[in-house]
């Protein structure tokens, strides 16, 4: 075989082998994974319609969500099979995702009823997320 075809079919095997745009990762990020990536950060995410919200991950599994244009809810994560499922004070049913490596951030995908599309992380900082409202300086 020819160098050039050789170089043609290493190529062609290469691409085989990656994910095509929008394909599935391998799988989800485990919970150790998933704290190691987010704990300490405030993550905003978005939908294709614009931004959805933010989320704070402080230490020992525990969270402050805000949706843009409403108070924030205080929460916990924790680890159900291969999702990251969280509960608030205000909603306690759980919330359960799947977290996927993406870029340079993070793809969620909901894993209940009526799922709907994917979020993606938008921006990630170190800085408190901002609590407007009666919880103000929360």
């Amino acid at each position: 075989m020819s160098r050039a075809k050789a170089t043609v079919l290493v190529a062609a095997l290469l691409a085989a082998a990656a994910p095509a745009p929008g394909q599935e990762p391998a799988a989800p990020l485990s919970a150790e994974a998933f704290a190691a990536r987010v704990t300490g950060r405030t993550l905003t995410y978005s939908t294709p319609g614009g931004t959805y919200g933010m989320e704070q991950y402080l230490p020992g599994r525990r969270v402050i969500w805000r949706f843009m244009d409403s108070e924030c809810q205080r929460g916990v994560w924790y680890e159900a099979g291969e999702h990251i499922c969280f509960v608030y004070d205000a909603v306690r049913t759980p919330q359960c995702w799947s977290f996927f490596e993406e870029g340079d951030g993070l793809r969620a995908r909901f894993e209940g009823p009526g799922g709907g599309g994917d979020l993606v992380t938008v921006e990630e900082s170190d800085s408190p997320l901002t609590c407007p409202g009666p919880q103000v300086g929360v």
